[in-house]
């Protein structure tokens, strides 16, 4: 049985921070693919790339009209791949919109989309986890500051930092309306948590992140080491970031709805083992266990 060294260990007595053992961009620089060498660097430099138009915008109603009827549909919402906000019991997410969807399946196919995976992570790539992100207006609320890696290498039981996420917006996000924020170059920086997961923590944490989550201390540094960098956008507009990246959003307290299609992909030479730091895996619907590449 082949035993893989945990490089980045967590969910222990205290918080702890290790320096980043993987390589950024996998791929490499003369791959073809829909990025170009100058923003693979930029990529590289501060752990996300932001595109003004990833999707037209002739194409963006169908995508919109296709999230409008998923988070309308009773047999969706009766469904366990849908979470809901613990005060107004709206749908906060779906998960596994890439199987729910054909019209969501073909856009994790589409080579603006999966291209720029594969070139990122220098390999083919799977589906480790799709979602839309529904952040109606007048209270929705945010996801505090996390790394997915963090989550994703302690509960889900990926080894290594090859993977890489796509936020697509699908409403215009403006400035007020609880957007995506990241810590430039905090992707270089693992911090691993203090505290055991409890089992099925993703019960919780789906709604409302509690273990996984940084200290106050460890934030305050790292925001005053690397900033943050707030993305607004068009419909349509996207941003890929590094699965280590510091992120979070705030609540949406405005009239004006922020709602993305979020997709996760994860090399097929990184395939998820047994959790890290975690009783349990979590379900399939959130981390996948079918590595099938995506063509």
């Amino acid at each position: 049985m082949t035993t893989i060294t945990d490089l980045y260990p967590s969910r222990g007595p205290a918080e702890v921070s290790v320096p980043r053992k993987d390589p950024v961009v996998w791929g490499s620089p003369d791959t073809p693919g829909p990025i170009a060498a100058a923003e693979l660097q930029s990529f590289e430099r501060d752990g996300f790339l932001a595109i003004d138009q990833l999707i037209a915008p002739d194409e963006v109603p169908l995508y919109a009209q296709e999230l409008e009827r998923l988070v309308t549909d009773p047999r969706i919402r009766a469904d366990e791949r849908s979470i809901v906000e613990p005060k107004s019991k709206e749908i906060r997410s779906v998960f596994e919109v890439h199987k729910i969807s054909e019209v969501f399946a073909n856009l994790v196919r589409d080579e603006r989309v999966v291209g720029r995976a594969r070139q990122i992570l220098g390999s083919d790539v799977y589906v480790h986890q799709s979602r839309i992100n529904v952040k109606p207006g007048f209270g929705a609320s945010g996801f505090y500051w996390h790394s997915d890696f963090e989550t994703w290498h302690a509960e889900d039981g990926l080894p290594n930092m090859r993977t890489v996420s796509v936020s697509i917006a699908l409403t215009e996000n403006y400035d007020t309306n609880g957007g995506l924020m990241i810590m430039p170059g905090s992707h270089r920086t693992f911090l691993g948590c203090a505290g055991e997961t409890p089992r099925d923590n993703y019960k919780q944490s789906l709604q409302m992140q509690d273990a996984g989550t940084p200290s106050d201390e460890a934030l305050t540094a790292m925001a005053s080491d690397y900033g943050i960098k707030l993305f607004t956008g068009k419909a349509g507009s996207a941003t890929w970031f590094d699965c280590n990246c510091m992120h979070g959003s705030g609540d949406n307290i405005t009239p004006f709805p922020r709602s993305n299609v979020f997709i996760v992909f994860n090399s097929v030479e990184n395939a998820a083992v047994e959790p890290f730091a975690a009783p349990v895996r979590r379900p399939e619907f959130i981390g996948a266990r079918d590595f099938t590449p995506v063509k």
